[in-house]
């Protein structure tokens, strides 16, 4: 099991670099993690969705996404708390004081998942969520010493080096938790180092001193990780400033921002600027592109977006002839109005929409988890991706379509001008087909990138970096 000091101390990268490694080496592997929480999440075969943490994992794995590698997922819902997924399906909605009380009856789902992986595998890398040393949170706890206990997994722990004080990280952690706890800790990584190693021999040797732990590498800070798909939003708004000129693509940063990742093939061409933009901040005068993405929380997100006076920015940018494209939550925010009879993202009631395009939603219990291929109607552009969304939409617009499935279905509205554009579709942008089309309506000439042949470029690489700096042989010999 690899846990972790704190959040973003890179435990998710280290489980991906693992997988890729060790299936290199030519074992089953497998990626679990018994409780996430994140708003980015990805359709598994069976019609459930996990972290797309974990689905990247398997993907390092080389196995197809189970509802199974991510038996707990929450998902942040603003006032309404978070949304409660188990074993690929939602069960309800939970304050986090009351959520305390609903671990003991998911630790035996999370060892149900945990029991099929390990029956199926050589080795199930578990990881962590947020600290180790989350002593308040320990009674009940399902996601990281509570669980280890319970599936007897020994424990690596990684610590942070670039945020600075890993040695009283990794120390203080053994300080603060049970001896019982600790005796599952068998070693430790010191993670994103920069500069010269020899300058951290002492300090890796006064850990292991002074835990008892062994020292497993000391890894350096993996440049490559930018290309590959993030976890949570916590980066983005730092991401404000990286345009590199081209035309520029604007995305208000929501606060219940999901599925961000739709966005990353768009990062990753050289014609374009994607700019997050941050509260406080206009939508940004120049933009040939305004793309509204997918929300957790479409209503309160739709609230802030008209307090930023974002709307005003917004109908600023289409007089000046631009472009918007609404992704699920967004193309929602973009019709009529918004109703939410049921209470699915909060109070009951409904709301106006931005009335940029001619349609009204209905949000509902039921959610739509599904695979997702086909064409652009306009162009004949394919695409891969998937629906993920609890909400119908119809209208007028709706008998513009945006998108056709390989089933005859049909996806989205577009405006009369065209300029408009609304689809429930997440990964639109993968295919170079697809996104090259979007490129030529800003004037951007497409690069050659194959966007989802670099994605495994990277793990392949990460697998490689791992395996120079951290002894692999020693990993194996730990596992139970």
């Amino acid at each position: 099991m690899i846990q972790g000091t704190g959040s973003d101390v890179g435990k998710s990268l280290v489980v991906a670099a693992l997988a890729r490694a060790f299936a290199n080496r030519g074992l089953r592997v497998a990626p679990f993690k018994p409780q996430n929480m994140s708003n980015n999440a990805a359709v598994t075969a069976e019609g459930g969705e996990i972290g797309r943490a974990q689905a990247l994992q398997a993907r390092a794995a080389r196995l197809a996404p189970s509802v199974d590698m991510n038996p707990v997922l929450l998902k942040p819902q603003g006032a309404a708390g978070s949304q409660v997924i188990v074993q690929g399906e939602v069960i309800g909605q939970a304050l986090a004081r009351d959520y305390q009380g609903w671990k003991p009856r998911l630790m035996p789902r999370v060892l149900e998942s945990f029991a099929r992986l390990r029956s199926r595998s050589d080795l199930v890398l578990i990881e962590g969520a947020g600290s180790a040393a989350e002593v308040n949170l320990r009674s009940g706890d399902i996601a990281n010493m509570g669980f280890a206990r319970a599936a007897d997994a020994p424990v690596v722990l990684v610590g942070d080096i670039d945020r600075g004080g890993v040695i009283a990280q990794l120390v203080g952690c053994q300080a603060v938790i049970e001896p019982s706890d600790a005796a599952l800790i068998k070693g430790f990584i010191v993670n994103k180092f920069r500069g010269d190693p020899s300058l951290f021999e002492d300090g890796m040797a006064f850990v292991a001193r002074r835990t008892g732990w062994r020292a497993l590498g000391l890894l350096p800070f993996f440049e490559g990780a930018a290309r590959l798909p993030a976890e949570d939003a916590f980066g983005l708004r730092g991401q404000n400033a990286r345009g590199r000129g081209g035309a520029k693509i604007a995305v208000p940063l929501l606060p219940n921002i999901a599925n961000f990742d739709d966005l990353d093939p768009l990062k990753a061409e050289s014609g374009v600027s994607v700019i997050f933009v941050p509260p406080g901040a206009p939508l940004p005068g120049d933009a040939r592109l305004v793309i509204l993405p997918g929300s957790k929380a479409t209503i309160a997100d739709l609230m802030a977006f008209r307090a930023e006076g974002w709307h005003i920015d917004l109908a600023a940018h289409l007089r000046r002839g631009g472009r918007v494209l609404g992704v699920c939550g967004g193309y929602q925010m973009l019709g009529r109005s918004i109703a939410d009879p049921s209470g699915v993202e909060g109070p009951p009631g409904e709301t106006e929409g931005l009335g940029l395009l001619d349609v009204a939603t209905v949000l509902g219990a039921r959610k739509k988890l599904s695979q997702a291929r086909g064409e652009s109607i306009a162009d004949r552009a394919p695409f891969d991706g998937y629906e993920m969304h609890m909400g119908a939409t119809s209208g007028p617009d709706c008998a513009r379509p945006a998108l056709r499935f390989d089933d005859g279905r049909l996806d989205g509205a577009v405006s009369r001008d065209g300029l408009v554009s609304g689809v429930y579709v997440h990964g639109l942008f993968a295919r170079e087909e697809q996104r090259a089309v979007w490129l030529r309506r800003l004037e951007a000439e497409p690069s050659s990138l194959r966007y989802e042949a670099r994605i495994d470029e990277t793990l392949d690489a990460l697998a490689e970096h791992i395996a120079r700096h951290i002894d692999l042989d020693q990993l194996l010999e730990l596992a139970r």
